[in-house]
């Protein structure tokens, strides 16, 4: 991926981005590929199987209105604990999406009457067209969940899950770690928040972010060996790191997902993980990541209903 335009000319370096530095990042991205054709259409076209949920709209005038939309189990059973799959919260992330869709596409019929499934497969619609971890208000979603959030995809995502709180068991947010982050985003956030950059390592392979206030080390370990089989898990680096955080287990580290807000804290399940797919490396092909989001999602379902008591 190829950034369109260095965010590290934008402003005074080590000034904090204001109301104009921002505008014009905003100005200096395009569009590159379809929310409507690539995955609105999709989810759409799910609606013979699955009910589907517009649960809200953004209007991000002149680039456009986005509708957001949701995939829920048509056997819908209050008896029944909650799964929720949130993918595309950074639009970027391609295989988050696309391995959400796969998951509903191929795997979610086989969960009607054991739980009741939300999809939510691209919370960033104006991210995934223009394939940036931002919204255009250059705000991470995935650090703005939390009440009175100022980004539109995460208010909007917290109002649809809001009533299920309590009763989700399980809560599987599907992301990835790519080459740009190291040479477009990381950059992107320190040039906005007026900070130094710091370069860091981008390890190679499928990884877990585990909730450190509620860590469930036996079903992180179910979904890395069920991705396990689809493709490579990464390694820790020399300092027994990944991305800067210790690793707990094989493949597993921990962020303080409520505090920080994660989506991966929205939902207040018992079982919860982030997934990290890593698109960029030679020995993994698109599908594959596809595949892996799919696989851990399966893997992390299936634990949960097997260890809910």
């Amino acid at each position: 991926m190829h950034p369109t335009t260095d965010p590290t000319t934008i402003g005074t370096p080590g000034q904090p981005w204001g109301p104009a530095e921002k505008a014009q990042w905003r100005a200096q991205q395009s569009r590159r590929r379809s929310y409507e054709d690539e995955v609105a259409s999709k989810i759409r076209a799910l609606g013979d199987r699955f009910d589907i949920a517009a649960y809200g709209e953004l209007d991000y005038a002149p680039d456009g209105r986005y509708p957001l939309l949701a995939v829920r189990s048509r056997d819908w059973d209050e008896r029944l604990p909650c799964a929720v799959v949130t993918g595309g919260v950074h639009g970027y992330e391609t295989s988050g999406v696309h391995g959400a869709l796969q998951f509903v596409a191929r795997h979610a019929a086989a969960y009607a009457g054991k739980v009741n499934l939300l999809v939510a497969p691209c919370v960033s619609p104006w991210g995934y067209e223009r394939i940036h971890r931002w919204n255009p208000d250059a705000l991470d979603p995935n650090r703005s969940f939390s009440a009175g959030s100022p980004a539109g995809e995460s208010a909007a995502l917290l109002d649809l899950v809001a009533p299920l709180r309590g009763k989700v068991l399980v809560h599987i947010d599907l992301h990835e770690t790519t080459d740009s982050d190291e040479t477009e985003f990381r950059p992107a956030l320190a040039a906005r928040d007026g900070k130094p950059y710091e370069p860091g390592e981008i390890p190679d392979g499928f990884y877990l972010v585990d909730d450190s206030e509620h860590p469930q080390r036996g079903f992180q370990a179910a979904i890395i060996e069920a991705v396990s089989k689809v493709t490579h898990i990464a390694p820790a680096d020399a300092r027994g790191e990944i991305i800067g955080s210790p690793v707990v287990s094989p493949g597993v580290i921990e962020y303080a997902v409520g505090p920080l807000g994660l989506c991966a804290g929205i939902t207040g399940a018992r079982y919860v993980t982030t997934t990290e797919v890593y698109p960029d490396s030679p020995r993994a092909t698109p599908q594959q990541c596809n595949d892996a989001q799919a696989a851990a999602v399966c893997a992390g379902i299936d634990y949960a209903l097997a260890h809910q008591a």
